[in-house]
């Protein structure tokens, strides 16, 4: 389906984009452009690929002329492009609703109006019940490109979205946290090890986004299903993998942490459609008549369970190391560390 397509993706130059180009770098796809505000991150690419499939536009999705100069010509759209640490949302709230919630709606309205095929925004599983500022403006993406799913017809622009936890090593994750702190022989700072989290590597993410390519409808939330674990046994099987014998220290909650992340809310689940190892969540296509839902209730909702990372699959120590040991960033940094 991406033969002689040209695809772009916001935020390109994060750890998803550089995911991407890995996967698609060797197919008959046309042409990959990397859309980002870096110019370092950019020229490191460049540096890195050594291709002309990948075209680098500089620009912001809060600029909405910045992204339709880099739409033109464009088949599909990932949209990465993200504010996506806690802490920094908690204290700049409106700066992520400046990039998560307008720069959602810029990218839509530039791709609608230059005819691009498809667009697949990336949310949060921090968007489901969201209780900080980063859930939130991300749970308001969601709102948006649904909302702007039912304005265009779908053979126009078909618009979607997928929802994920926590990707492995991604930039600004904790465990190239751990890592450093393992090499430098600091303590591994926990906030609470009793807190759970899901695990998906880069490639299951792009992986969860093609899915969604080829199976989305308008407005749709594709979900898929991982594993999850305590950060304690996280960090227990860094250490076991570094056979490092850090001491562990108990930093307490940050700014806007929960104890633990949800995937599909239980009026979700109500309404999602299992694929085995993938969930799809319908829009709404309710309009504003809402008379004749007032006398009609929904007694499902009372025997249905949310999908978290609390009763999702629990991954113990030996599990968690497996798992670990696939990705490339902990082969490198286990050979890194071996030398010295």
């Amino acid at each position: 389906m991406f033969k002689d397509r040209t695809l772009l993706i916001t935020g390109g130059t994060g750890s998803f984009g550089n995911a991407v180009l890995k996967r698609f770098l060797d197919t008959d796809i046309k042409e990959i452009r990397i859309f980002s505000r870096d110019e370092k991150k950019q020229d490191d690419m460049r540096k890195i690929y050594k291709s002309n499939k990948v075209k680098f536009y500089i620009g912001d999705v809060r600029d909405l002329s910045s992204v339709k100069n880099a739409l033109y010509g464009v088949d599909y759209v990932f949209h990465a492009a993200a504010l996506k640490q806690v802490p920094s949302c908690e204290f700049f709230p409106i700066e992520a609703v400046k990039t998560n919630v307008i720069g959602t709606e810029n990218v839509l309205t530039a791709s609608i109006e230059l005819g691009v095929k498809k667009v697949i925004c990336l949310s949060t599983d921090k968007a489901a019940y969201p209780i900080n500022a980063m859930g939130i403006s991300k749970a308001m993406m969601e709102k948006v490109y649904i909302a702007k799913s039912r304005t265009i017809s779908p053979e126009r622009t078909l618009i979607s979205g997928t929802r994920y936890g926590n990707v492995m090593a991604s930039r600004g994750s904790v465990i190239p946290l751990f890592i450093e702190q393992i090499k430098k022989s600091l303590p591994l700072t926990i906030t609470d090890p009793n807190m759970t989290r899901f695990l998906m590597s880069l490639e299951e993410a792009v992986e969860l986004v093609i899915f969604g390519f080829n199976n989305a409808q308008a407005g749709d939330i594709m979900v898929q299903k991982s594993p999850a674990s305590t950060i304690g046994d996280l960090a227990q099987a860094l250490k076991e993998i570094f056979n490092a014998n850090n001491e562990v220290v108990i930093i307490g909650t940050r700014h806007g942490e929960k104890l633990y992340e949800t995937l599909l809310t239980k009026e979700e689940k109500v309404v999602a459609e299992d694929f085995g190892g993938f969930y799809r969540v319908p829009a709404d296509q309710r309009d504003l008549n809402y008379d004749k839902y007032f006398t009609e209730g929904d007694t499902e909702l009372e025997t249905v369970e949310e999908y978290n990372s609390h009763n999702t699959e629990r991954l113990n120590v030996e599990q968690i190391k497996e798992k670990l040991l696939s990705l490339e960033y902990i082969q490198s940094e286990l050979k890194g560390w071996n030398k010295l």
